[in-house]
Order: structure tokens, then C-alpha cells, then sequence
């Protein structure tokens, strides 16, 4: 049965107490956490190509960014995807596919590469062509598909239903999570505690499941006190996770998908939307909005200190100051440059 009509996994996975001693500090990569990872092997070995280890630096007073676009395919992707093709060399997958705005299916088009995995990427019409040439360059084959990425989405798993091809998928896939979890174990590791707010950007959820697994594992641990205020970003023209939580909504609604510049987290139908919000109520979690004109000023003042990147990145950093000017200002803010900005130059 194909796992969108028996519902989505949950990994039935509990790592140990977070610990940094059992960090493998000889291990440059995002592997150097293995002992909290579902790893059936050494696979992962082959097939890490130095993901993670990105730095954070401090671009105001009251702004930290954690520099994920320093990645192999220049995106924080890599994460999730080196852990999941770790596990696909593992059980023997010789062939997959996987739908993508672009990201992730050049992330998963790298690594599968890497260990000569045969790949097969589905894009929405309209992903940017440089994302497209990367895609190919791993030797992955690419279809381009008329329509949004939900219907390029629905249009993949067809193929994989049909023809019984491993799913390699960011969205459905738990194993992919306790990768993107890695965002925050780096940020305690390098600065020795978690910032006290946290802007997250939310489409179909593969960073903030990620960071929501993290934070209740460091707190479990009793390594934080108290649990950060977490704040999602959505696309004023895509914002299914705000609106749901405006009427207190255990599920969301499907949501009309306008063309914004944020492309990445444009998603009508977030597939683990009952867990994305079971975290938000659970945690106090926040929400704002990109005001879609914002986004290109965003972007230009992250370029003139030298950051540039992706569209729907800068669309964080906006939807930050777009808190700020609803709430007031909110420092020690961790923001994720998630994307390299040639990747979305169109």
C-alpha cells in the first residue's frame, strides 16, 4: 500500500538523552550526530559529501543567521537527504523518485549520485532553470511538470504507485527529519545554548518538524530550560498553517496557491499538517506573514553585507521584520539562510 492512502509515518525512533559526549567530534558532518540518528549502518559513510557544519554569524544586534546555504547543493536539504539516501544504500534501493520545487530533488539527485542510485526528479513548471541544470548534472533524469507543486506532487506519486519505485520523498519520508533536526543540535553545540526565538519557515514542514523533534529532545535532556519561542513564516498568498491556527484548527484547509516569490514554502496541501499544528499548540508557537513586496528589499539588504540568497530565504528574514513591526522588536533571533541565492535568480 502506498503510504499517502494508509496515512503518513511517524518514526518509531527514540534516540538517546542528548548528550555531547556522544558527539563523534572527528566527524565533520552532520554523521558526527549519529548516536541520535537511525542509521542501520555505515552506509552513511559512502554517501555524506560534508553536509552541515554551517556557521552562524551575527548580522545585527538582534539577528543571528545560520548560514545553511554553505551545503553541498547549496541548500539545507542536504540534511534530510543525506540521512535518507544513507538509508536507502542501506536496505539495498537501487532506484527512486522524488517530487521537489527544486531543492530538495537537487539534494536527493546528489547524494543518490554519490553511491550510484538511479533518480528521477519531478518540478513544478516555472522552478528555476539553475535548479533544473543541477538536477541534471548528478545524472538525475528530470521531468518538468505543467501546473503547481501540488499537482506536480500528485502527478509523482502516481508514477510511484504505479510502477512500485522507492519514494524518496522530503515531505512523507520520517527518516528525512532526523536530519533537518541536526539544525539545531549544531546551533547548541556552536553556541553552547539555543536563542531565545527562532523564525522558521513553513511549507510542507521539513525544517520545523525538524527543529520542533530537536528542541523537545534538548529539553528532555534538561540541556535548555525552557522551550524557545518558535515563530513560522508563511507567504501572504500561501499562509494554510496561519489561517488554521486563527480559528484554532486541529487540521488545516487546503489553500489556494498564488505565485509568489517565496516558492518554496508555497504549498496548498502541507501533508503532516496535524502534526505541524499538534507542535504549534503544544508549544506556544507564533505566526506571521511575508508581505510578498517585502521580500526583494529583504533580499537586497542581506546581499549588501554580503549574503545572497534565495528568494523565499530573504522572504524569512522578511517575515521577521514584518513581526517586528506588528509585535516590536525581538532580538536573539535565529533566522536559516536555507538557500544560495544563484539558485533562484530566474
Amino acid at each position: 500500500m502506498s503510504p499517502w492512502r494508509g496515512g503518513l509515518w511517524r518514526l518509531s525512533f527514540k534516540p538517546p538523552k542528548f548528550d555531547e559526549a556522544l558527539i563523534d567530534r572527528d566527524t565533520w558532518s552532520i554523521f558526527r550526530y549519529r548516536k541520535f540518528m537511525p542509521l542501520l549502518d555505515d552506509s552513511w559513510r559512502k554517501v555524506t559529501l560534508g553536509e552541515g557544519m554551517t556557521p552562524i554569524i551575527k548580522f545585527n544586534d538582534d539577528v543571528w543567521l545560520k548560514m545553511d546555504y554553505f551545503m553541498p547543493t547549496l541548500s539545507f536539504k542536504d540534511r534530510g537527504a543525506a540521512i535518507l539516501i544513507a538509508h536507502c544504500k542501506s536496505i539495498g534501493v537501487d532506484s527512486v523518485v522524488q517530487d521537489s520545487s527544486g531543492n530538495a530533488g537537487n539534494s536527493v539527485a546528489a547524494y543518490c549520485g554519490r553511491v550510484g542510485i538511479d533518480c528521477e526528479i519531478f518540478v513544478p513548471e516555472g522552478t528555476s532553470d539553475k535548479k533544473i541544470r543541477m538536477i541534471e548534472s548528478h545524472g538525475a533524469k528530470i521531468n518538468i511538470v505543467a501546473g503547481n507543486r501540488d499537482h506536480c506532487a500528485e502527478v509523482c506519486r502516481e508514477k510511484v504507485a504505479r510502477e512500485g519505485i522507492y519514494y524518496a520523498n522530503h515531505v512523507y519520508n520520517p527518516i528525512f527529519y532526523e536530519g533537518t533536526k541536526t539544525y539545531i543540535y549544531e546551533t547548541f553545540e556552536q553556541l553552547h545554548r539555543v536563542p531565545k526565538n527562532i523564525f522558521v519557515p513553513l511549507g510542507n514542514g521539513t525544517l520545523f518538524i525538524g527543529v520542533m523533534k530537536a528542541l523537545e529532545e534538548l529539553l528532555d535532556a534538561g540541556l535548555i530550560e525552557t522551550f524557545p519561542q518558535v515563530v513560522i513564516v508563511q507567504s501572504e498568498r500561501c499562509q494554510s498553517f496561519v489561517k488554521a491556527m486563527a480559528r484554532g484548527a486541529k487540521n488545516i484547509s487546503v489553500e489556494p496557491v498564488e505565485r509568489t516569490m517565496a516558492e518554496g514554502i508555497a504549498i496548498g496541501v502541507p501533508m503532516h499538517g496535524e502534526q505541524i499544528l499538534e507542535y504549534i499548540y503544544k508549544h506556544g508557537v507564533k505566526a506571521v506573514t511575508i508581505p510578498e513586496e517585502k521580500i526583494l528589499p529583504a533580499r537586497a539588504e542581506l546581499a549588501s553585507q554580503g549574503i545572497y540568497c534565495e528568494h523565499t530565504t530573504a522572504g524569512v528574514y522578511a517575515g521577521y521584520k514584518n513581526y517586528c513591526d506588528i509585535h516590536g522588536k525581538v532580538s536573539d533571533a535565529l533566522i536559516s539562510m536555507c538557500g544560495a541565492g544563484l539558485k533562484s535568480d530566474h
